[in-house]
C-alpha cells in the first residue's frame, strides 16, 4: 500500500502558454477509488501524466510515503485512453497482458531486464504465468486469453487493457477516460471491477467528464477545472455543487 501526495502543481506546455494546471494539491490514499472529473480540457491527463512521472510539472512536488516521485516511480502505472492504442495490431489479449510486466535496463543492449531473470532463474517464469492468469480471471477475460485484440468489443478491450496495467508492481493505478465511449452495461461492469481492486488494497484514480459516473461509486471525487474545484466524498461533493459551475463537466 501507498499514499499519493501532489502539493501545488503547475504545468504549461510551453513558456507562453498559460497553465495548464494551477496550483494543483491532492492525496490518494491506500485502497481508495478516487473520481477526477471535469470537463474536456481540464487537465485531467495532463495531471495523471505528470502523477506517473510522464511529464515534471513546474512548480510543485509529488511524494510516495514520503520520498520524492522519481525514488518510486514504479509504484504508479497510468492506463491510457483505449482511443491510443492500435487494436487492429494482430496479437493475442494474452500477449498484450503480458506486455505489462516487461521491464527494461538501462543497458547498451536494452535487452529486457525482465526477460534476463526469467530465464536465469524458471520458477519466476512459472510465478509470472501463474500471475497473468489470475490477473486475467481477476478482470473476467480469462476466456479470451487466446482472441485477437480487434475481435473484442469496446468493453472487453478496456478490461484488457487493465488487465495489462494491473501486470505492473504498481500499488497506485491511474485510469485515464477508461469508460469513454462503452455503453451502459459495459461501463458498469468496469466499475464494478475497479471497485473490487479497491475493496482488496489497491489506489485507483479514474478520469471522467461524466458527473453522473461518479456519484456513489467512489471514496472521494476530485472535480478538476485546471484547478481543483472541489475535492470530498460523493455526499459533501453533491452538497457543493451548487456553488460549483458543474454545467460543463456533463458536456
Amino acid at each position: 500500500m501507498a499514499t499519493l501526495v501532489a502539493e501545488n502543481l503547475t504545468y504549461s506546455y510551453t513558456k507562453k502558454s498559460k497553465p495548464a494546471l494551477n496550483k494543483v494539491s491532492i492525496e490518494i490514499k491506500p485502497g481508495t477509488l478516487t473520481a477526477l472529473v471535469g470537463p474536456n480540457g481540464a487537465g485531467k491527463s495532463t495531471l495523471l501524466k505528470i502523477l506517473q512521472g510522464q511529464n515534471a510539472p513546474d512548480k510543485g512536488e509529488i511524494k510516495i510515503d514520503g520520498e520524492n516521485l522519481h525514488r518510486s516511480r514504479s509504484l504508479v502505472a497510468l492506463m491510457p485512453q483505449r482511443s491510443s492504442m492500435n487494436w487492429k495490431f494482430p496479437i493475442t489479449v494474452e500477449k498484450l497482458v503480458s506486455l505489462g510486466q516487461i521491464k527494461y535496463s538501462k543497458s547498451k543492449s536494452n535487452t529486457p531486464f525482465q526477460i534476463k531473470t526469467l530465464l536465469a532463474y524458471p520458477n519466476a517464469w512459472i510465478n509470472k504465468c501463474c500471475e497473468l492468469e489470475a490477473t486475467m480471471q481477476r478482470v473476467g477475460i480469462a476466456n479470451l486469453a487466446n482472441r485477437r485484440l480487434d475481435s473484442l468489443s469496446g468493453g472487453q478491450q478496456q478490461r484488457a487493457l487493465l488487465a495489462k496495467t494491473l501486470m505492473s508492481p504498481a500499488k497506485i493505478f491511474l485510469l485515464d477516460e477508461p469508460c469513454a465511449a462503452l455503453d451502459p452495461p459495459a461501463k458498469e461492469d468496469f466499475l464494478k471491477i475497479v471497485r473490487q481492486l479497491a475493496d482488496v488494497g489497491l489506489s485507483l484514480v479514474v478520469s471522467s467528464h461524466d458527473w453522473g459516473e461518479s456519484l456513489n461509486n467512489y471514496d472521494q471525487v476530485i472535480v478538476l477545472d485546471k484547478t481543483v474545484l472541489a475535492v470530498g466524498s460523493p455526499d459533501l461533493i453533491k452538497d457543493k455543487l451548487e456553488a460549483i459551475n458543474i454545467s460543463s463537466i456533463n458536456k
